[in-house]
This record gives structure tokens, sequence and C-alpha cells, in this order.
């Protein structure tokens, strides 16, 4: 037995992707269940940069099919601020936007630090304990995009290990930031960024075929023996959900990527 293992891209308007990857008939209200017809996941970004509405989510959610997820970029008001742990009033605020309005299409939540951003174990201890578990009756599930080299430290595994909520970390393939490929939770979320322009699929035959292997051994329940780990295997084995973005790179060419690591898998 083996977890779900969900694949798409950052967002799904973008001018570029029209004629390389929505047909020109396509209108700009009709992309999301184009793509989502095609694709299994969407990471939003503009939740990032401001509020949505509840009925906005619940929008978003009803024009994908049944075991679609959307991963949801949190408040850069929460994520940029010099001392995380005093974020607990930004995190309320971001909650009560009403992600949860999504029900079972609500994926993980993404807390992209500034990768400028240094480890601090205290600071980092204080920022998971604000994290809440739940909301509004639905179990969440949080992962923590940390690009600073200081990171790469088995106390920062340790701390997503031992969260009250299931935090994980992004596994990011990107060749200026450190690889952490451990499991803190009960799934993984990966951002692939190395996508090319000169290449059809984004990433070549070969490389979506690691790809493909390494996400199998994730979902089954093991860690890929060719991707850097930190903090020792201490996960239990078990199957685990998957999560896995194509993001930045050559981004037009990200939906190709994506549905050909979704036909190989």
């Amino acid at each position: 037995m083996a977890g779900q293992i969900h694949v798409g891209v950052g967002g799904w308007s973008f001018e570029e992707w029209r004629g390389a990857f929505y047909p020109k008939e396509i209108r700009k209200a009709g992309e999301l269940a184009y793509m989502a017809e095609r694709l299994t996941a969407i990471e939003i970004n503009a939740t990032f940069y401001g509020s949505q509405k509840p009925e906005v989510f619940r929008r978003w959610a009803s024009e994908t099919p049944e075991g679609f997820r959307f991963s949801l970029k949190a408040s850069r008001y929460t994520t940029t601020r010099r001392v995380l742990a005093e974020g607990a009033e930004s995190i309320k605020k971001f909650f009560e936007t009403g992600p949860t309005a999504m029900g079972d299409k609500l994926g993980p939540i993404l807390w992209q630090l500034p990768a400028t951003k240094r480890f601090d174990r205290d600071d980092i201890a204080a920022f998971l304990e604000l994290l809440p578990v739940a909301w509004n009756g639905r179990p969440l599930r949080h992962v923590v995009e940390a690009g600073h080299e200081s990171f790469a430290d088995p106390a920062f595994v340790a701390l997503l290990r031992e969260a009250k909520a299931e935090v994980a970390q992004v596994v990011l393939d990107d060749p200026d930031h450190p690889t952490i490929a451990d499991v803190t939770a009960d799934f993984v979320y990966l951002r692939l960024q190395r996508s090319r322009a000169d290449v059809e699929t984004g990433y070549s035959e070969a490389d979506l075929d690691t790809w493909a292997k390494r996400l199998n051994t994730y979902a089954a329940g093991g860690v890929p023996d060719d991707l850097p780990t930190i903090g020792g295997d201490t996960s239990e084995k078990r199957k685990r959900d998957v999560f896995a973005f194509f993001i930045s790179g050559a981004k037009v060419r990200n939906p190709a990527a994506a549905t050909a690591l979704i036909e190989k898998l």
C-alpha cells in the first residue's frame, strides 16, 4: 500500500501558458477547470500576498474534481517577520479568511521563509508551537520552506518531528538552496525548480524517471537513497501522501513537466 501522489504547478493563470498548455479557445474563467482535469494539485501563491474569502476558496474547490488538492502559501505577514514567534495573531487572521472552506481539497499550508532567514532553534520551536493542529474541526498539514543553508541542521529536523501538528520541510530541487530529504510528517512536499526552456517537458526523460521513482519510494514509506538526509531515519515506515510541484525554473514548461511526471507515475 502507498499514499496518494499529487503533482502540480504554482497557480493556473500565466499568459505564456496560453498556446503552450491551454488551447487558445479556453477562456480565462475556464483555466482552473482545464488544468485540474490534467494535473492533480495546484500551489496557490495569491494567499501569500493578500487575503481571500471563504466563498472564493469554495469556488476554487468546486471547479476541480474529487481527489484534487490545493496547497496554500501562507501570508507573508507571518513568514517575513524577523521574529516568527511573534506571529500568533497573523496566523489566526490567515485561517480566519476561510481556507478550510475547501473541505477535503485543502492540502498542506506552505510557510515560506525568506532565503535570508537563518535557523534560530528557539524561534523556530516557538513558531511551530503556534501552528494549529486543526481549524474548524478539520485537521491541518503544514510545510516549512527554509532556504538558508543554516537550516541544514539535525536540530531543525528534530523540531519538525516533535511538533504537535504534522509539519514537513520542503524537499527543494534547487541548485541555490540545500536539499533536506528527511521525513518528518505523515506526508512529503517537494518543490522542483530546475525546469529548462530547451526541454519540451521541462525535465529530461531520465530526470522524470528518477523523480517518479523517488516519489513512489516516499509514498510507500521509504526515503530515496539518492537524496541527502541530515536527521537520521527515525520515521515509522508507513504509507504517506506526497505533493510535488514544478515551480519557477522555466515556468512555461512546468505544466508539461507535471503532466509528463503524472504519466510516469
